[in-house]
């Protein structure tokens, strides 16, 4: 198996290297599920920053695909060396993702982040790359929209509506809860949108966020 330190090793430090790693990510992207794919345990990371920005507190935590209980839970905190910008967070967020990810001993067969996928101006979004990075399954549910335009879907739970940029569908405006502000999710890699949109529904209680990411979220608060 690929270490983190291995993946890591040719991590760019400048925006001109940054924008051609996701350009040649991007091509490796899948949006074709594994043959047979039917969750068991789902993995939910999310990542968060300290005031000054130099330092990452992230978690990840896997539940039950069908009863959604927490079946095992990691955090951490790492240095940032990448500086913020807007379309790179992955730079920031996949370090600490993998390296909290690699706590984990529970073999979870998808990842849910808090971040974007394919609705990324380069199509290489935090979800897209750390599921190519890990060579998993994984969606990105985003908590805002990043670009593209959509029609506001019906207020009823489980609505949604294409996210386009330009001619191109790039994700889902989806309603997890009736009268809540939608999500935006996009494939990150190995699903198709349709199953994206499924699993997230199949995964949200009783709050608007999927159980994976809101209990990721908790932690990765509570440590930083």
């Amino acid at each position: 198996m690929v270490s983190i330190d291995e993946r890591l090793a040719d991590w760019p430090s400048d925006l001109a290297t940054a924008r051609a790693m996701q350009e040649m990510v991007r091509h490796l992207v899948s949006e074709r599920a594994p043959a047979g794919f039917a969750p068991r345990l789902v993995a939910g990371v999310d990542v968060h920053f300290s005031r000054d920005g130099r330092t990452a507190f992230a978690a990840a935590a896997v539940l039950d695909a069908g009863s959604h209980e927490l079946v095992e839970s990691a955090q951490l905190s790492l240095p940032v060396g990448f500086p913020y910008r807007s379309g790179f967070l992955s730079f920031r967020e996949v370090p600490a993702a993998l390296a909290v990810l690699g706590l984990v001993a529970a073999r979870y067969d998808l990842v849910l982040v808090d971040g974007q996928g394919r609705a990324h101006p380069r199509r290489c979004g935090f979800a897209s790359h750390l599921g190519v990075l890990l060579d998993r399954p994984t969606i990105g549910v985003a908590k805002s929209r990043l670009i593209g335009s959509f029609v506001e879907p019906a207020p009823e739970r489980g609505a949604a509506s294409p996210l386009h940029d330009r001619a191109e569908i790039i994700g889902a405006v989806v309603r997890s809860k009736a009268g809540c502000r939608p999500l935006f999710v996009s494939v990150g890699h190995l699903i198709d949108l349709d199953g994206a949109v499924a699993a997230v529904l199949a995964l949200t209680g009783r709050y608007r966020l999927p159980e994976p990411i809101r209990q990721a979220d908790r932690l990765s608060r509570a440590h930083g």
